[in-house]
């Protein structure tokens, strides 16, 4: 890779990453004057606005008779269930907190393919798992509620669980249509899922404070658009392996954008809990990186 090179990726990374991280912090400006699901409904019909003008331009290979279910199945679980679960989990669980949380989510995606898709995972993979997990229950024991059912932290961690799924059930799709036109498609797929709270959205979006009606827009276009069409790029350019290397900057881009917006201090638990989180993520990605025997 030229000198050149290098730097664009790493500056459409740093879109991603800058895009990706406003999310936890803008989410709860969000919610100060609008509901989590309805919130994500109003996100997501924006989202879905510049996805299709995108394959209206692109004119990218259409979804296979064949491939629909699993476009539904990713966008249901990606982008609806995911964001209900991530909203709802917000509402009491801090920025910081939150994407200490999700970062687990590589990790049981490789669980999962491990699994259903017969990767080989070492055993310091296992170790690195076990320790990001112990660092994600420290974490949700600082939060209200613990890591009881249904409580905030329970919630972010399900959505955790959603994105790792949804990783494993759209890397088929990723390799036959390319993951700008994928990501566009299952963007849709789950707009229109939320669209029975769009009405609600609607009205609470005419109510809302200045601020919370330019955080929504704030979310739509840039952490669920442009976010993901940059990490497209990113991984286009550098496959997904050496690409996942920028999502270390993931949690500390994300706390010092929450103490700037919100005033969010992270505690000394969440800041202890992510270090091992991020050590066990780094294990697992480095001494713990298994081979694939299989593809689905």
């Amino acid at each position: 890779m030229s000198h050149s090179t290098g730097r664009s990726v790493a500056l459409v990374a740093s879109i991603a990453i800058l895009s990706w991280a406003s999310a936890y912090p803008v989410v709860r400006i969000a919610l100060r004057d609008m509901p989590p699901i309805p919130l994500a409904a109003l996100r997501y019909a924006i989202a879905a606005v510049l996805a299709l003008a995108w394959l209206a331009w692109t004119r990218p290979t259409p979804p296979r008779l064949s491939d629909i279910p699993q476009f539904l199945a990713s966008g249901a679980i990606g982008i609806t269930l995911y964001n209900i679960l991530f909203n709802q989990g917000e509402v009491t669980v801090s920025s910081g907190a939150a994407s200490l949380l999700i970062s687990a989510a590589p990790l049981m995606a490789g669980v999962l393919a491990t699994i259903f898709l017969g990767e080989r995972m070492p055993a310091w993979g296992w170790i690195g798992s076990l320790l990001s997990f112990a660092g994600v229950a420290m974490i949700a024991q600082g939060q209200a509620g613990g890591l009881a059912l249904g409580s905030g932290a329970s919630l972010v961690f399900g959505a955790a669980v959603c994105g790792a799924v949804y990783t494993v059930l759209q890397k088929g799709l990723v390799r036959r249509y390319g993951a700008l036109p994928t990501i566009a498609y299952i963007l849709i797929v789950g707009a229109v899922l939320l669209a029975p709270w769009l009405p609600e959205a609607l009205s609470d979006y005419t109510r809302a404070s200045c601020t919370s009606r330019f955080s929504v827009m704030e979310l739509g276009i840039f952490p669920a658009a442009i976010g993901y069409a940059a990490w497209g790029a990113v991984i286009g350019r550098l496959g997904a392996a050496r690409g996942a290397i920028f999502l270390y900057l993931l949690p500390p881009v994300t706390m010092v954008l929450a103490f700037g917006l919100t005033g969010e201090v992270p505690t000394l638990r969440t800041l202890l809990g992510g270090a091992i989180v991020m050590a066990g993520v780094i294990m697992t990605n480095t001494l713990g990186r298994g081979s694939r025997v299989r593809t689905a």
